[in-house]
């Protein structure tokens, strides 16, 4: 029997290392935009004791996805996808932020369905930033077809030209994207789900505190819970969605957010 397989997209980031890390007996696949970083995530585990082999790969480009697909069926079967690649807001390129976080996405779901297998799952990270784009009949079109070529356009003329607001929308076409294939990977007996993350203390998270520390601060004052995240609370919840005990979750989004995003929405209405 082949022996089954978790592979981390963004593994060497601060959410992707602690996700595997609560994989302590399972045998983990860590793939990055650089074979450097992989390289040295892959070092990091195997000192701790796990299995852990990598490969790099950029998302957004078929032919590194196919290598990835490759690498993966030739050393076992897949046990879940925990895609957590990606980039904010700060990146100020509507392109780049579209490409990598919803593009990159669909890409990645797309070829694991061929991997995919009975129990199969795919963790996709969406975030409560998606909870802040309302349902409209001409983006969320565009966002459920991501790789059609008028579809950056369309969602486009929904952002004001801001790479912040294009991440809410993109984050949203993720969720989309897990409901959409979720009839898809069912005919396997595989699930595909989502989860949102709100303000989780990781070095991107950091980086937009520096460029927005008003709106940071405002955002952990009106958490329920009074503080951010961090990534082994993300973890936590992705290890769950990947396990038996969340077999029959599927086409669902989960928020870890401390309570954050309906104290955001309430804001942001008019009085």
């Amino acid at each position: 029997m082949k022996s089954q397989k978790i592979v981390i997209t963004g593994g060497a980031g601060g959410i992707g290392m602690a996700c595997a890390r609560t994989f302590k007996n399972e045998e983990l696949i860590i793939t990055d935009y650089s074979q450097e970083k992989v390289d040295k995530a892959v070092q990091t585990l195997s000192k701790e004791g796990f299995k852990a082999t990598g490969i790099a790969c950029d998302i957004t480009n078929k032919k590194d996805v196919d290598k990835l697909i490759k690498f993966v069926a030739d050393s076992g079967s897949l046990k879940a996808l925990i895609h957590t690649a990606g980039v904010s807001g700060t990146v100020q390129d509507l392109k780049k932020v579209y490409t990598i976080d919803l593009v990159g996405t669909e890409i990645l779901i797309d070829a694991f369905y061929d991997l995919a297998v009975e129990n199969s799952v795919a963790v996709l990270f969406s975030s409560m930033m998606a909870y802040t784009v309302p349902p409209n009949e001409k983006y969320d079109a565009a966002l459920e077809n991501p790789q059609a070529p008028e579809s950056f356009e369309t969602v486009s003329q929904f952002v004001d030209g801001s790479s912040d607001i294009m991440y809410n929308f993109a984050k949203r076409g993720v969720q989309l994207l897990s409901i959409k294939n979720a009839d898809k990977w069912g005919s396997k007996g595989a699930r595909i789900v989502t989860v949102s993350p709100g303000v989780i203390e990781t070095e991107m998270a950091l980086k937009a505190a520096e460029e927005h520390p008003e709106r940071m601060q405002a955002i952990k004052e009106a958490t329920p819970l009074k503080r951010n995240g961090t990534p082994e609370e993300v973890a936590d919840v992705v290890r769950f969605l990947a396990s038996d005990a969340a077999r029959f979750i599927t086409g669902s989004d989960i928020l870890i957010d401390g309570g954050v995003i309906q104290n955001i929405k309430k804001m942001a209405q008019p009085a």
